[in-house]
């Protein structure tokens, strides 16, 4: 059943009228109502462009929350032959918001690592929606040692509104854990391709982000904090989230202009959520392609290469 949003109430109408009058057809003369469905139809599909085409940064927001929207599970299940997960950080105890672990894409093989929000209430619950704690990013690091080990490229999924910021996970270091992480990331060896794929949230992302190659999907966000968050610290009213949706400039298409991505996947019209698999199967060529410029270039050209990409940042605005 389609989840929809606040603002694609037209739409929801319109496709809410299909349905009735496909319900009539199988009941009485489905000729003659055909031709009002298929009238009805390209109005809907030419509402969704449309409305598409000119989504505002909290419209945007609010799509790369959607429930229904395919997560890390989905591309891994997807684009990832042979997956065999690895489980906990040998410190403390096993993470379920962070998957990780080795399988092949187009038949080579990879490291992949992902933060999972979950599909179900039982799995959002079991993930933490997604929001890792220290051990967590401490399995990832032990899961991007292996991968630099064996010369395995790594392939991180980032869906996440940020690191859980609870008492516990203070205590065991969260802080510690994400710089540990991102540190790891940037010093490796083998090439290393993020794509965010919903929610891109602060240091949380970033701990497993921090790549060759940073891609985000068409309706993506990526951010320093949330607009909530963001306009808790700013005018102490998380009331005016969308005002700082707009501010922050967390669309892929104003990261893309600043250089703090490298590329944009498109989606399908309505987004990732209303055709799963054409998004997961853009996501894996985009991926692809991004791998392949690496190839034969050496530890430390890759590692240069990473740190000129972020040193530049910022550098031609």
């Amino acid at each position: 059943m389609k989840s929809y949003l606040d603002f694609e109430k037209p739409v929801a109408e319109l496709e809410a009228k299909v349905e009735e009058l496909r319900a009539l057809g199988e009941k009485g003369d489905a000729v003659a109502i055909g031709d009002d469905i298929q009238r009805l139809e390209a109005k809907a599909s030419h509402a969704l462009s449309e409305l598409y085409a000119a989504l505002t940064p909290w419209q945007k927001t609010q799509v790369a929350r959607h429930p229904q929207r395919p997560h890390f599970l989905d591309y891994c299940a997807g684009l990832i032959t042979d997956f065999t997960p690895l489980a906990g950080d040998r410190l403390f105890a096993e993470d379920e918001a962070i998957v990780g672990g080795f399988g092949r894409l187009d038949g080579e093989p990879v490291c992949v690592i992902g933060q999972e929000k979950g599909s179900t209430t039982e799995a959002r619950i079991r993930h933490n929606f997604g929001m890792a704690k220290p051990e967590g990013y401490r399995k990832a690091v032990r899961i991007m040692e292996l991968a630099d080990r064996f010369g395995l490229p790594v392939v991180s999924f980032v869906d996440t509104a940020g690191a859980y910021p609870g008492i516990g996970a203070e205590e065991r270091g969260q802080a510690e854990a994400i710089a540990r992480s991102t540190e790891f990331s940037l010093g490796l060896g083998v090439p290393n391709v993020a794509i965010v794929i919903g929610e891109g949230g602060s240091g949380g992302a970033i701990a497993i982000a921090t790549a060759n190659r940073v891609l985000m999907l068409e309706h993506a966000i990526y951010t320093v904090a949330s607009p909530e968050a963001s306009a808790s610290i700013l005018w102490r009213d998380s009331g005016r989230a969308q005002d700082a949706a707009t501010n922050m400039k967390i669309t892929a298409q104003d990261l893309l202009r600043f250089g703090v991505i490298d590329g944009i996947v498109g989606e399908p019209v309505g987004g990732a959520h209303r055709d799963p698999q054409a998004a997961i199967i853009a996501a894996g060529k985009a991926i692809s392609a991004a791998l392949a410029d690496f190839r034969g270039k050496s530890p430390d050209q890759v590692r240069d290469l990473r740190a000129a990409k972020f040193l530049a940042i910022g550098r031609s605005l």
